[in-house]
């Protein structure tokens, strides 16, 4: 048996522009329904999460799952500038309170990719007011908070918001093709990450810190190859784990691996199994971000805030899944301070540019009935979960 420490969270993790439906006050319904979009799809109604949330809650529970890492949209939230809704202030506060009924610890993300139009229109990350914003913001949610949350995550992936507004376009995000960063944008996610923790640190017990996706970027044997790595590697990722340095916890998100050699980064290997999003299956990536996460943060406590796999194959999401925990325990055994796993996702749902196509979820989601369908790698994970072990 390889047990984990008393008390880690076993959970599964969502986005609320992803589960939710109907955003229609973000700046990526905006991007989904103009002329031209790449997009392949528009979210629509995507899970109808908004209103099912207790249904999927207490599949999650039932199973034997302990946490419930979700999103709440600041789009929603503020919907205008200086306008405040109290009752999706108490709606996401309900979806607390429910989590907690059954059992579930919520863990709490401020911003995960999408903002509201308005906040796009005056710049995005670009205004000279977007840290102040991002700290108001968190103000107003602070309330909803401060009772039963522990574990709240500012700004999910900076790393990828900085290369989303790059200026390239990425042909695979967190694999090959990433687009170069806007080192202005991560400055100002890293101030506004900074302003939210201050605000956050006013209820005692409240833990914060933001959420990386730890890229896994290896070394060929070939000359130049590492000076490569760094060059490549370091303001996509090492950057960000460095400034964690000091925050209460530090999230990893790990999918994958991408080699560099000296020319840069390269494609996925012909003969290798890949996901449905083109990604390498690779469970090793998440053991390895949280080495890279615990060394170049000088040792802040981690959450596995995201680690799965797209795939139509069941069976091998739990082969991943059970291969990942494996690795993850080795990291535990070596003295990392881990506390917890949240599988990405619990429902199949909305990828982003990718549309529907890709299936991470835990549950299974019918886009014309909304009828979920547990499948069998929620009821292995939530087995693992209530032995605390393999």
């Amino acid at each position: 048996m390889l047990t984990f420490p008393d008390g880690f969270l076993w959970g599964a993790a969502t986005a609320a522009h992803q589960v939710e439906g109907n955003n229609v006050n973000s700046n990526w319904w905006v991007m989904e329904h103009a002329p031209g979009t790449p997009i392949v799809e528009p979210s629509g109604d995507a899970a109808d999460h908004y209103n099912r949330y207790p249904e999927d809650l207490r599949l999650l529970a039932d199973a034997g799952l302990n946490s419930y890492r979700f999103s709440v949209e600041w789009a929603r939230i503020e919907p205008e500038r200086g306008f405040v809704s109290r009752a999706n202030l108490d709606h996401y506060r309900r979806m607390i309170d429910a989590c907690l009924d059954v059992g579930l610890e919520p863990v709490v993300t401020l911003m995960h990719f999408t903002v509201p139009r308005w906040m796009d229109q005056a710049g995005f990350w670009r205004n000279p007011e977007a840290p102040d914003l991002f700290a108001r913001y968190t103000e107003t949610v602070l309330p909803i908070l401060q009772d039963g949350v522990r574990y709240v995550c500012t700004i999910n992936e900076p790393n990828i918001a900085a290369m989303l507004a790059g200026g390239e376009k990425a042909e695979n995000l967190v694999a090959y093709g990433l687009p170069n960063p806007d080192l202005q944008v991560a400055d100002a996610l890293l101030a506004s990450h900074r302003r939210s923790r201050e605000v956050l640190s006013s209820v005692p017990g409240l833990q914060s810190g933001w959420t990386i996706a730890t890229q896994d970027f290896i070394p060929t044997d070939e000359p130049g190859a590492a000076e490569k790595l760094h060059e490549y590697g370091y303001p996509r990722d090492d950057w960000y784990l460095e400034e964690s340095a000091g925050d209460d916890f530090v999230g990893v998100q790990a999918y994958t691996r991408t080699f560099i050699g000296p020319e840069g980064p390269r494609p996925v290997a012909e003969d290798a199994e890949t996901t449905l999003t083109g990604w390498e299956y690779f469970p090793q990536a998440a053991a390895d971000g949280i080495r890279s996460a615990w060394e170049k943060s000088g040792h802040t406590p981690i959450l596995v805030t995201e680690n799965g796999i797209a795939t139509a194959d069941d069976s091998r999401r739990i082969d991943y899944t059970e291969a990942s925990l494996r690795a993850i325990h080795d990291t535990i055994a070596d003295g990392v301070d881990v506390r917890g796993y949240l599988h990405w996702s619990a429902l199949d749902n909305y990828e982003w540019a990718s549309g529907y196509r890709p299936t991470f979820g835990l549950i299974g989601v019918d886009l014309e009935t909304f009828e979920r369908t547990p499948k069998p790698s929620l009821g292995r994970l939530g087995a693992i979960a209530r032995q605390n072990g393999l």
